[in-house]
């Protein structure tokens, strides 16, 4: 049966499709130090240098400033196959703000205006959550290469497969997910020893997400106050995803109510009752994985991962197994002088450099739709899980 014939069945049957709520950009509180955002690391080959293969300058729109300013912490406005033509925000001020960072002078007040823009050629959504899906369809039905933040979709499998056909329908251009987790040493030494054959089968994955919600940060309409933890699930399920490229296929989620009054589901527009969400998965190489997303936890935070093959595991960056012989270059290639590998543990720039070099050589980028839907409608699915108390359920597939 083909893939989406599948999946629409799935939806049908299960009944687990969710609307989008709310679209836009940003809020219009003063920023703050954001967990990851403060975590660099340089990590990288030094030995050698990057080396330019062509020079060609895409044409870049940027939209989305936002509490994070997120628009400009990936260089594009340094990256020397670039040109950012354009850049929007829904709130003047930030608009104004992100165009001086990204040294841009022209500027739409929104996404529907900047896709008009026949100059440009691809575009990358700094934007909320909840518009995530419907501003990648938007870019791409003008024609545009789109990049997206996390996470693809926004709670609803319905969304997960338009989105998918769109995609798919958009022949010669490029969707990436922008999941940082993929460029973070530990997950990027992970794959490379995978690739290699290091670890064998891998018959255990590991992610956790902790993110202390101690308070309001301020997101546009309230999107982030009390949203289920698995609806932002990537950041630690791409340590099987972003290792393998392989997929969940059934998952069971156990759920622990919010200890933080304000997250209480009387006081959140998605009535979620869980501060922190724990799922069980099989694998479709047939193993096991445990993903772990919670606003509760104090302390140790971050996005961390492990995995365990029949050969060999690794935690962080050090390799300890049977096969250390057949291990290729574990740290991150160079990237361009001009570009700072930023935050979220110094993945920022190769994410930027990975979708830039992928509409140049013409390739599928890492992280592309398969991969980004493989990892956040895993979580959509194990929220349902959890609210069911635990109950194994089917998760879509999605292969090209």
């Amino acid at each position: 049966m083909p893939q989406s014939s599948s999946r629409r069945t799935f939806l049908k049957n299960a009944g687990l499709g969710a609307a989008a709520l709310g679209f836009g950009v940003g809020s219009t509180r003063a920023a703050e130090t954001i967990q990851g955002f403060d975590e660099v690391n340089t990590s990288a080959q030094t030995e050698r240098k990057w080396q330019p293969f062509s020079d060609r300058k895409i044409r870049v729109g940027i939209v989305g400033f936002g509490q994070c300013q997120f628009g400009a912490q990936f260089s594009f406005q340094n990256h020397p196959n670039v040109e950012v033509i354009a850049v929007s925000d829904l709130i003047p001020e930030r608009c104004r703000g992100l165009a001086k960072a990204c040294r841009c002078e022209k500027t739409y007040p929104s996404l529907e205006e900047m896709v008009k823009d026949d100059t440009i050629e691809a575009i990358f959504c700094a934007t909320d959550a909840p518009s995530h899906a419907r501003h990648a369809m938007e870019v791409l039905k003008h024609g545009k290469h789109v990049a997206v933040a996390v996470p693809a979709v926004w709670g609803s499998l319905d969304d997960a497969e338009k989105l998918f056909e769109a995609v798919n329908a958009a022949t010669g251009l490029k969707y990436m997910m922008f999941e940082t987790s993929a460029y973070r040493p530990d997950c990027y030494a992970m794959r490379q020893a995978y690739r290699a054959g290091a670890f064998g089968k891998l018959m255990y994955a590991e992610g956790e997400y902790y993110h202390f919600g101690d308070r309001n940060r301020g997101s546009y309409k309230g999107w982030r106050d009390g949203l289920p933890p698995q609806w932002y699930p990537t950041h630690s399920n791409a340590y099987y995803v972003c290792v393998t490229n392989g997929s969940f296929t059934e998952v069971s989620c156990l759920g622990m109510p919010s200890i933080q009054p304000r997250l209480h589901p009387d006081n959140n527009r998605y009535k979620n009752p869980f501060g922190t969400e724990i799922a069980q998965m099989r694998t479709s190489d047939g193993g096991m994985a445990r993903m772990a997303v919670s606003w509760d936890s104090w302390g140790t935070a971050g996005e961390v991962g492990r995995v365990r093959g029949q050969y060999g595991g690794m935690f962080g960056t050090q390799y300890v197994g049977r096969r250390a012989k057949q291990l290729p270059e574990l740290r991150r290639p160079p990237l361009p002088s001009e570009v700072e590998s930023g935050g979220h543990g110094g993945s920022h720039g190769y994410l930027c450099n990975e979708f830039l070099t992928a509409i140049i050589q013409d390739r599928r980028p890492l992280v592309d739709i398969c991969q980004a839907l493989n990892m956040t409608v895993a979580g959509i699915v194990a929220h349902q899980s959890a609210l069911k108390d635990g109950e194994w359920m089917k998760i879509p597939q999605y292969t090209q």
